[in-house]
């Protein structure tokens, strides 16, 4: 499939009611961590389906990166299932889980700053394919078709030939997309993916995600402190509070829900200032 390739017919959360897709991409079940016999995470389930956006957030120590960790493979449960496409996630290296389609970008963006934007994004093809070779040179010309589509999926590909130490914040993170697109993945985890930015930047690159999971069907599962981003962006929204989760729901719920308002924010503190359209879209 190529970059650009659209994959139609994906289910997506119903917008309405804030249920998850029939068919679940993602289904996490009963999932939990305890360090020093402190619960960090405590039998959270939820579900993700293709071409969705579903934000992840809490206070500080609610466990959201624990939870979001163990999604990825980075840190063992002590129970639980993740399933991706009915295959179980558990138990698997973080390599076998990349390769089993999930793709994830990092809060601190992870590029390499000696290639250029487009090589950035070839080492990803040729690491998707199996062919990372031990001298770059020979690899060059490989897959930069393929590459440049990528850029140009997600706006950088008039910069390709630009080193992408000298690319502004905001671009880097585009690059590192584009990076985590090359895996083809159906599951793209994205830890603190506005971190650093400037408001503007922090929506266009949301706005982007959004659009390519949905013309790729890709599911997405996000972690974010910035609440405008959440509730522009996120089709569904799960909270933690101490390591439980105790909502679930569309933007418009969860803003409104009297249970978040007074764990995650304290007291009467509103999500007023974070307006909410139709579908969970500002």
């Amino acid at each position: 499939m190529s970059a650009s390739a659209v994959i139609l017919g994906a289910g997506t959360a119903d917008e309405a009611t804030g249920s998850a897709p029939p068919r679940a991409l993602l289904a996490v079940r009963g999932l939990s961590k305890a360090f020093g016999g402190v619960r960090a995470v405590d039998g959270v389930s939820f579900s993700l389906g293709a071409g969705e956006m579903l934000a992840l957030i809490g206070p500080n120590g609610a466990g959201k990166t624990t939870c979001f960790n163990m999604v990825g493979g980075q840190l063992a449960p002590d129970a639980g299932s993740v399933r991706l496409g009915g295959v179980e996630l558990v138990g698997l290296k973080p390599e076998a889980i990349w390769r089993q389609g999930v793709g994830r970008t990092f809060q601190i963006a992870e590029t390499f700053a000696s290639l250029t934007v487009v090589e950035n994004v070839q080492m990803a093809l040729l690491s998707h394919a199996g062919r990372v070779r031990r001298f770059w040179a020979p690899a060059r010309p490989q897959l930069r078709d393929e590459a440049v589509a990528l850029l140009e999926s997600v706006g950088m590909a008039a910069q390709a030939e630009r080193a992408t130490s000298v690319l502004a914040y905001g671009d880097v993170k585009r690059v590192e997309l584009a990076i985590a697109l090359a895996n083809r993945p159906r599951l793209l985890l994205m830890d603190e993916p506005t971190a650093g930015m400037a408001p503007r930047e922090r929506n266009e690159l949301m706005a982007l995600a959004r659009r390519l999971a949905r013309e790729q069907s890709i599911g997405v599962l996000f972690t974010e402190h910035s609440m405008d981003v959440v509730f522009a962006h996120a089709d569904r929204i799960i909270v933690l509070a101490r390591g439980e989760l105790i909502a679930e729901g569309p933007p418009a719920a969860v803003r409104d829900d009297a249970r978040v308002r007074e764990v995650y924010f304290g007291g009467g503190t509103t999500f007023a200032h974070a307006p909410v359209e139709a579908g969970g879209h500002a």
